[in-house]
């Protein structure tokens, strides 16, 4: 099994949970229609993003895992013989909540879970509020459809866990994100936001020589007088860097086939693991003022 075809749900996200889990239903059906092996949703894709704001009753929003969501969609992953990467916000006891993205099997099993290990706190990003930094550290699922990692959303600016990630295994690896503009900062820096954003996944895939997939939702989420426009461009970069398939600004459901055989193509003509020289490295475990 060299192809496979991988699909990202690109969503706008409502207020209400149940209007969510039935579009990212939907959706899914969609995609398998047209082959979808691997089927992979946006960041707390159950309610609006709700970190705009730090408010004590949004936690109960979490839920644990295996839960009720992971239960309708590990039946769905069964019926439709799918792999599922489900972001959720989870409960894991009173007071410790996790931002995690659960890896489902096309038997409807729960493979495992990553918990989001980098936590950002910006301006209506205060996710260091609601999120315990993770503690299962990098990983890589191996699944009858390749081996599958994945980082989510401020993860993605960290070359330190994409690599982490790829030397765990990983074939391709998932960012799961949530990510836009203010709206007053658009028009400055809009153009440059978003091409950083593309142009660091687009460097994880060329120094580690595999897919990236990064998934995010799309339109404009108001919480009180706050307000974010998310700005979609999902995106899929092969092993070179090249885009294999890019969205846009709308609801998308992003189709392709990948080859994992471009994986070993493209190590053996730009061997950078080869020639990494870890004995040099450990000053990376160093802060800045101290190295």
């Amino acid at each position: 099994m060299s192809k496979i075809r991988l699909a990202l749900i690109q969503m706008k996200m409502l207020s209400e949970k149940k209007k969510n889990i039935k579009n990212a239903v939907s959706k899914i059906y969609k995609a398998k229609k047209k082959g979808a092996d691997i089927i992979c949703l946006p960041e707390l894709f159950l309610t609006n993003y709700f970190c705009q704001t730090e408010k004590h009753s949004n936690f109960n929003l979490a839920e644990k895992i295996p839960g009720p969501t992971t239960d309708i969609f590990s039946h769905l992953a069964k019926k439709l013989k799918i792999i599922l990467l489900l972001p959720l916000f989870e409960k894991r006891t009173s007071g410790i909540y996790h931002n995690t993205c659960v890896i489902i099997d096309e038997k409807g099993k729960i493979k495992g879970k990553y918990r989001k290990m980098h936590i950002p706190d910006d301006p209506q990003y205060y996710e260091k509020f609601y999120f315990t930094p993770g503690d299962l550290g990098f990983r890589s699922f191996k699944t009858s459809k390749g081996n599958l990692g994945t980082l989510i959303c401020w993860d993605q600016w960290f070359p330190e866990a994409a690599r982490l990630t790829a030397m765990k295994g990983a074939e391709i690896i998932f960012y799961p994100t949530a990510i836009g503009w203010h709206p007053k900062e658009k028009k400055k820096f809009g153009k440059s936001q978003l091409n950083s954003w593309l142009s660091i996944q687009r460097a994880h895939a060329i120094a580690n020589g595999v897919f990236v997939a990064a998934i995010n939702r799309t339109g404009i989420e108001k919480q009180g007088s706050k307000k974010l426009e998310f700005w979609g461009n999902s995106v899929i970069f092969d092993p070179s860097g090249n885009i294999i398939k890019k969205a846009k600004f709308t609801e998308q459901i992003l189709i392709c086939d990948i080859d994992y055989k471009k994986i070993e193509t493209v190590r053996r003509h730009w061997p950078f693991f080869r020639d990494r020289r870890i004995e040099y490295y450990k000053d990376i475990l160093k802060n800045p003022i101290d190295a």
